[in-house]
């Protein structure tokens, strides 16, 4: 069987719905089949809350994410919660049956939807048929200031890369970092890689210095073999030993990750002899488990997981 977006999204509902909200589900997607006004699909999106809990992860299983991966290519829903997972099915099954009418009641959804509501529209956009019709939409969330919007319309999707001009990616790149979403999971992050988007990063690692803030450690991915001179004279600084020091208001970790990755910014600048020479000296174990996960060749982006918190401080 083919799979397509509605065929996974039923299948996972499916297994995780029961009782009232199982019924709830099956009225929605037939209302939603038949072409509900733009109030009325309004209510069917709130309604759906009632039902599943906000806070809920849908928590794939491996195959659950392979499943995703093979409907449409860069979709992950790792970090989809289970009323997203609802909403968002219930958005792509009106597209599908709607046609233009559908086209104009989304644009509603969009305009008049709460934080949660929108966030899973935002989910949504990538699957919808002619997706490139809310390119706006989606480049609105990607300046939301509103984490889990930003990271519903800009992580773990294809959209960007697929629809968003190089000006457009750079913004949403640089937006992660000022509302904290990571940077890693932007999908084609690796692919738009320019002296642009260096130089915007390296002007704003400059800002949050002279400001005596700390430097959020993935704004290194965004140099890649770009940076220059410029790049690795910043990376140096990041790695000597005078700014291994705790900074007020940073992370906790923050020195040891800073450098990690740093590190793999490092090599992703091409100097590998200079990278060695910061293995050879550096002590923190953490640090150099990263550094000696690489073989040598292009970090890519994905890299970056291990400084996740939970993951980094526990290596």
């Amino acid at each position: 069987m083919t799979l397509t977006s509605l065929t996974v999204l039923d299948g996972w509902l499916e297994r995780r719905l029961a009782g009232r909200a199982q019924a709830f589900f099956a009225d929605a997607v037939a209302e939603c089949a038949a072409g509900p006004t733009s109030g009325r699909f309004g209510e069917i999106l709130a309604l759906a809350s009632r039902h599943v809990r906000p806070t809920e992860a849908l928590a794939p299983s491996d195959g659950e994410r392979d499943e995703a991966s093979a409907a449409l290519s860069g979709w992950e829903p790792e970090r989809w919660t289970l009323l997203e997972t609802l909403r968002a099915r219930l958005a792509i099954g009106l597209a599908e049956a709607g046609g233009e009418p559908a086209d104009a009641t989304l644009e509603e959804a969009f305009r008049y939807a709460d934080e949660g509501e929108t966030a899973a529209l935002m989910r949504s956009a990538a699957h919808l048929p002619r997706a490139e019709r809310f390119r706006w939409r989606v480049g609105e969330g990607c300046r939301s200031n509103m984490r889990t919007v930003f990271e519903a319309a800009a992580c773990d999707t294809p959209y960007l890369e697929r629809y968003f001009d190089d000006e457009s990616f750079r913004q949403a790149a640089l937006k992660a970092l000022f509302v904290g979403a990571p940077l890693w999971r932007i999908r084609g992050l690796d692919q738009h890689l320019d002296a642009t988007l260096a130089r915007m990063a390296l002007d704003y690692i400059e800002e949050r210095r002279s400001a005596g803030r700390h430097v959020p450690h993935e704004v290194w991915l965004c140099l890649g073999p770009h940076g220059g001179d410029r790049g690795i004279q910043s990376l140096a600084a990041e790695l000597r030993a005078e700014t291994r020091h705790s900074i007020p208001g940073a992370p906790e970790h923050h020195g040891a990750r800073a450098r990690a990755a740093a590190g793999l910014a490092l090599l992703r600048t091409g100097a590998s002899e200079h990278f060695q020479t910061y293995l050879a000296s550096e002590a923190d174990s953490r640090v150099r488990r990263v550094w000696n996960d690489q073989s040598g060749a292009f970090p890519a982006q994905g890299v970056f997981r291990a400084l996740e918190l939970s993951a980094f401080s526990n290596l």
